[in-house]
């Protein structure tokens, strides 16, 4: 991945701690919607990341790509888009 590597690190560092926070909301039997509304947020943290990795292959792999490579990478992108939505 090549994007902005420290901001995909730092996205998914802070989505790592949530994801500790759940786990303890959870232990301490915490009230169910602010468990959910955590898990949300969490969501969206990998969301966002994946988002950038995504990114960073158009912009990386796929522009650099020639030939059957170009085709074969294309493909790969639209399988994960069919993936996402």
């Amino acid at each position: 991945m090549m994007g902005d590597r420290a901001k995909a690190t730092r996205l998914l560092k802070t989505a790592r701690g949530q994801m500790d926070g759940i786990l303890k909301m959870i232990e301490e039997n915490r009230y169910c919607i602010e468990i959910s509304n955590q898990i949300m947020a969490c969501q969206a943290i990998l969301s966002k990341v994946n988002k950038e990795v995504l990114n960073a292959h158009l912009c990386t792999c796929v522009l650099n790509s020639s030939g059957e490579d170009s085709k074969e990478k294309l493909q790969e992108i639209s399988q994960v888009l069919d993936k996402l939505l």
